[in-house]
Formats: structure tokens, C-alpha cells, sequence
């Protein structure tokens, strides 16, 4: 089995326990977090074997990132050790009519200040068959762009599938800078995940008659940005979740999978949310998953948007779940029995 290999920055997460303000505690809850590092961390739970390439300060803060990975069986062969910090975000988690709340610290982090010829592409793709990022990591800083788009580009002579999600992020780049990179990089995608605001957003490709803030959802628009993104940027796949937040506490979730030419939409989940930070990270592996290793697409995007489902009542960000344990959802059963 070859690797799958997933590229981002790996963070210090610092959230006060349950629903708490930090306005309200005088502790909080410590671990790492990063949208590829979840990605990552599902494979492994798949059985697959997943490289992270990172780069961390080399201090105890970054030994213990390390460390963090190591425990889920996450492959950190390639991490680097350079630059002064680790990226922290505080988080706290909304409740009913309270949304979450995200504050970044990671400006001049390690990886943020990677130099270009950080990474030894060559070594990291050498037994390898898919790549992974997402457009948080572009999103960094000018160098990080140029590092990931050298990877794309690199892994594509070697044949090395690419997926990306867009993850489009306004507390780290405006909607111009995010344009011109990711119009860069999606040339060398194969398979792409993108929510209604990340197509807006980045690509100026809106959805019609769909307003998430309402929970009005227009399947014929999602099929119709699939077309235009796949037109001009030649993706074979192009996929979507589909969440109407009727609170913090609970949405309904879907996705939608347009593959050449053909569109599927996932059964809906209603879900009670424990913690949503990673959802998306968990369809992307879900998806990497279901394709690698040969599903149809209607059960690829079944798997995935199980997947996603499961991942929302999980504490932390990684997805600790088997594939088991999505085939069971996949399959039907959704009662949350006690398994005896």
C-alpha cells in the first residue's frame, strides 16, 4: 500500500472545556489540530498508511505535536523541524442560537516561514499515490503558496493524484489573493471539495437561490457550480457538503458528488452536534477513502457523507472512527444502540 500524503500546518488548539466562554474559565483544554492533520488522521483510522509533511519549531511544544500525530498512527517521516513557533487557534464552541467562535494566532509560525526549498519532493512522492491540501495552506504566506503549488506540480509528473479542498478562510487571505492562488493550483486537481461560500468566495461562482443562513438549499444550483468548475478547470471530481444549520447544536448534512458529467446526492443526516470543527476534513478522507480503493460513486459519497456524520460526535477535531463503524451508518443503522 502506498502513502497517501497530506500537506498543511499543524496548530496548538486551546478551547475551554464544554461550552464555556473564555471570558468564564481559568483552563483549557490543550491538543493539535490542522484540516490536513484531520484528513490524515482518518486514513490511519481506515487502516491506510497517511505521511504528514509539516514543519514545527524544534522545542517541547513541537515534540509533543509530534508526538500527538505519532499516537494515531499518523506517518511523520517527513515533518521538519525549523522556524520559532507552532500556529495556535482558540476556539469556543457555540450552542443553540450561539455560533463557535475561532481566533487565529499563527502569523510567523514554522511552517508560515518554510523556505521554499523546504521539502524534498522527490523523497516525500517516492512511494506514494495521492496528495493532499487544502486552501488554508496557501493561505499562510506567499512561501507556503509557492511550496504548495510546487508540490502539486511535482506530484502530477510522477501521476500522483491530487485532491484539494478550497477551505476558504477570510481571517487569512482576502477574496482577490484567494482567487488568483487557488486558480494557480486547481489546474493540478483531480478531485476538489468546495462548500457554496468557498465557490463564491474564491472562484465568484455562486449557487443560485441557496441562502445556508436561512437553510435554503437549491440542489439544481450546486449541480450547475460543479459544471462551471469542472468546465474550467478539467475535474474529474468535483464534491460538496450540504449542511443547513438550524442551530449550533443541530443541522442537517448531506453532500453531492459530480463525476464526470454524472451528479449524486447523499441520503440527509440530522444531526445533534457534539463538535463540528473537523466535519469537513472527515468527508475529504472519507471520499480519499471510498475512491482509492474503488467504491462507485453513489457509495463513495454515501461513505463520505457518513463519515462526516460520525466525526460530528466526536470530542477534538480527528475522526476516531473505523470503517466499520461507517459502513453500519452507510448501511441504515443510525439508532445509536449501545454495541454489546
Amino acid at each position: 500500500m502506498k502513502n497517501v500524503v497530506c500537506f498543511g500546518e499543524l496548530m496548538l488548539s486551546l478551547c475551554p472545556r464544554g461550552y464555556y466562554k473564555f471570558i468564564q474559565v481559568d483552563e483549557v483544554e490543550m491538543f493539535y489540530t490542522g484540516a490536513e492533520a484531520n484528513v490524515a488522521a482518518s486514513l490511519a483510522q481506515y487502516g491506510m498508511k497517511a505521511q504528514y509533511v509539516t514543519r514545527l519549531p524544534h522545542n517541547m511544544l513541537g515534540e509533543a505535536a509530534l508526538a500527538f500525530l505519532r499516537k494515531y498512527g499518523i506517518g511523520t517521516d517527513f515533518v521538519d523541524w525549523g522556524g520559532d513557533r507552532i500556529g495556535i487557534i482558540y476556539t469556543e464552541r457555540g450552542a443553540a442560537q450561539r455560533p463557535s467562535a475561532v481566533v487565529y494566532d499563527r502569523s510567523h509560525s514554522s511552517i508560515a516561514e518554510a523556505p521554499e526549498d523546504c521539502f524534498d519532493w522527490d523523497r516525500i512522492f517516492a512511494d506514494s499515490d495521492w496528495f493532499h491540501f487544502t486552501g488554508i495552506t496557501p493561505a499562510l504566506s506567499d512561501n507556503t503558496a509557492a511550496i504548495t503549488e510546487q508540490a502539486c506540480r511535482e506530484a502530477k509528473k510522477r501521476g500522483i493524484t491530487v485532491s484539494c479542498d478550497l477551505n476558504y478562510r477570510k481571517k487569512l487571505w482576502t477574496t482577490e489573493k484567494a482567487g488568483q492562488v487557488m486558480r494557480r493550483l486547481l489546474p493540478y486537481v483531480d478531485v476538489l471539495i468546495a462548500n457554496e461560500e468557498d465557490s463564491e468566495k474564491v472562484l465568484g461562482i455562486k449557487a443560485g437561490n441557496t441562502d445556508v443562513t436561512a437553510g435554503e438549499l437549491d440542489c439544481g444550483g450546486y449541480i450547475e457550480v460543479a459544471k462551471k468548475i469542472s468546465g474550467e478547470f478539467r475535474i474529474p471530481y468535483i464534491a460538496t457538503t450540504l449542511r443547513k444549520s438550524i442551530s449550533a447544536s443541530i443541522n442537517d448534512w448531506s453532500a453531492m458528488l459530480y463525476h464526470d458529467g454524472e451528479t449524486y446526492f447523499s441520503k440527509n443526516y440530522t444531526i445533534q452536534i457534539v463538535n463540528r470543527v473537523g466535519g469537513g476534513d472527515s468527508f475529504a478522507s472519507g471520499l480519499i477513502y471510498a475512491i482509492r480503493n474503488g467504491m462507485e460513486d453513489r457509495d463513495a459519497l454515501e461513505f463520505a457523507a457518513a463519515a462526516s456524520c460520525l466525526k460530528h460526535s466526536i470530542e477534538m477535531d480527528f475522526n476516531l472512527v473505523t470503517v466499520e463503524q461507517v459502513m453500519t451508518l452507510m448501511n441504515g443503522d443510525g439508532s445509536g444502540r449501545v454495541q454489546r
